[in-house]
């Protein structure tokens, strides 16, 4: 099986921005705790991470020749503005989760918005980086499911 996460902007920020917010662990922290998801499951698991929304969209699209089963993504600010974002996750057929590090409903007002979640099946929010580990669960779940 092969899932791609896709972070988005700022995230390579992660323990250096707003650690109120977003922790003290760092983005190669993240990187570990998926890597070891991905050996705990069997799973080939590509991280990508782009501060361009261009980049995101292109790495979405080529995920639907790469033999990419499932995305957890993590479109940061993109969240709650991209509709060119939304409409690269709706074209791809396969599972899609939406994570996001904070609880993105007790925040700022704009932040309570997100455009692209509707493109996803499901959104997970406020459960730090865990949230990504059950994210991958989720489309394990899913992509198994189809193909039963």
């Amino acid at each position: 099986m092969q899932l791609l996460v896709i972070n988005g902007p700022n995230l390579n920020f992660l323990g250096i921005r707003e650690k109120q917010v977003y922790g003290t662990q760092n983005y190669d922290d993240l990187l570990s705790m998926i890597a070891e998801k991905a050996k705990e499951t069997g799973t080939k698991i590509e991280v990508f991470q782009s501060n361009h929304e261009g980049a995101i969209i292109d790495r979405i699209q080529d995920a639907y020749f790469d033999g990419t089963q499932g995305i957890v993504i993590n479109p940061g600010a993109y969240t709650h503005y991209s509709y060119a974002i939304h409409d690269a996750l709706k074209s791809v057929d396969m599972p899609k989760v939406e994570i996001h590090i904070s609880d993105i409903t007790a925040r700022e007002e704009f932040r309570r918005v997100s455009v692209t979640a509707p493109a996803c099946d499901k959104q997970i929010y406020g459960k730090g980086l865990l949230g990504y580990l059950e994210a991958v669960d989720l489309v394990l779940a899913l992509v198994k499911g189809r193909q039963q």
